[in-house]
């Protein structure tokens, strides 16, 4: 028995090495915190996929710039294959993907239901998922778009913005890429190109007056204490998280993994498409109970702002390759989506 168990545990033993071998590490980075809905999300696709693969796959999580830090640096990296997942926004996307900017295009899907059935069941993903491949020759794959906080509305330090024409003469905070700088010319004010780490000062200091962000974002930031106090729910954009993989690496997998990674990234998705309809919610409190004035447009109001902005769709469709195409498969899918979304309301009243 003795020599039985011994052999045993020698057996044991030298079957470790194999399967640290086989094991496939994934290094996955999002270049935020640990109270973003991105955190949430890794956490969710670690959990699933180490789970489902029965320890075949380890996801080696990175939050923060450990790994990287501005988005044309982590693409180039996730390209190369020194990273292996990571999670934008379509502005950091958009030197290297011009297209997936349609997610900036403001006021064109009206509510979380819409824009979740966009992602989820209209092709709109994997017609993306086929552009991207190609552009970046195989290289890129874009496995899923979830949400990072929620909607994009307008904020500022000076004053409410009940019509289009509050915004005029403010300075607004954009990021570096060409569409968000486009709306906030349209609707009268001026962009200012701002890196994250530096708006909280720009506010405090009058650099810039304004921003358009997801409360969630805003309140982790604690931009109210750099006197941000007016905000409009205005909800021009829906703020896609675009989750993007090395394509070698995923299609180095067998079926068998392949299929855990994707449901994985499902897992995730929905995971953040959850996280900041509840982080919200203390969020818009914290700012009110802080003395935030928060206002909601009347429907005639977020006409208004629509109407004003009409002039970004144009540009799209002139500026972007592929723009006017793009523009239409967009609204083709919102219509899709409204169709089907507004057919399953009606049988829920029934």
């Amino acid at each position: 028995m003795k020599h039985l168990l011994k052999a045993t545990m020698l057996a044991a033993l030298m079957a470790v090495p194999a399967v640290a071998q086989d094991t496939i590490t994934l290094r996955a980075t999002a270049n935020s915190n640990e109270n973003d809905e991105d955190y949430d999300g890794l956490v969710v696709f670690k959990n699933y996929v180490e789970n489902a693969s029965n320890g075949a796959i380890e996801v080696e999580m990175f939050i923060g710039t450990q790994l990287c830090s501005a988005p044309d640096e982590c693409i180039q990296g996730v390209a190369d294959g020194t990273i292996d997942i990571y999670i934008s926004t379509s502005s950091g996307l958009a030197n290297a993907f011009p297209y997936v900017q349609i997610f900036d295009l403001p006021y064109l899907m009206s509510d979380d239901r819409i824009a979740e059935e966009v992602l989820t069941s209209t092709g709109l993903t994997d017609d993306l998922r086929r552009r991207i491949l190609s552009d970046s020759g195989d290289t890129v794959r874009l496995m899923t778009i979830g949400n990072t906080g929620g909607w994009r509305n307008f904020a500022n330090t000076e004053r409410r913005l009940a019509e289009p024409g509050d915004l005029a003469g403010l300075k607004i905070r954009t990021v570096v890429a060409d569409l968000p700088q486009e709306l906030v010319r349209a609707l009268g004010a001026s962009p200012t190109p701002i890196a994250w780490p530096e708006l909280f000062t720009s506010l405090q200091t009058g650099v810039v007056e304004g921003s358009k962000n997801g409360i969630t974002d805003i309140m982790g930031m604690k931009f109210p204490d750099a006197g941000l106090q007016y905000m409009t729910l205005d909800g021009h954009a829906y703020m896609g998280a675009l989750w993007i993989m090395n394509n070698e690496r995923f299609m180095g997998m067998d079926d068998d993994l392949k299929r855990v990674v994707v449901d994985g990234f499902s897992a995730l998705q929905q995971a953040t498409f959850a996280s900041p309809k509840r982080k919200s919610i203390e969020a818009y409190e914290e700012f009110v109970s802080g003395g935030g004035d928060l206002y909601v447009p009347t429907p005639e109001q977020k006409q208004a702002f629509q109407d004003a902005a009409a002039p970004v769709y144009d540009w799209f469709a002139a500026n972007v390759d592929g723009g006017e195409e793009m523009l239409q498969n967009f609204r083709d899918a919102i219509a899709q989506a409204e169709e089907s979304v507004n057919a399953r309301r009606s049988a829920e009243m029934e």
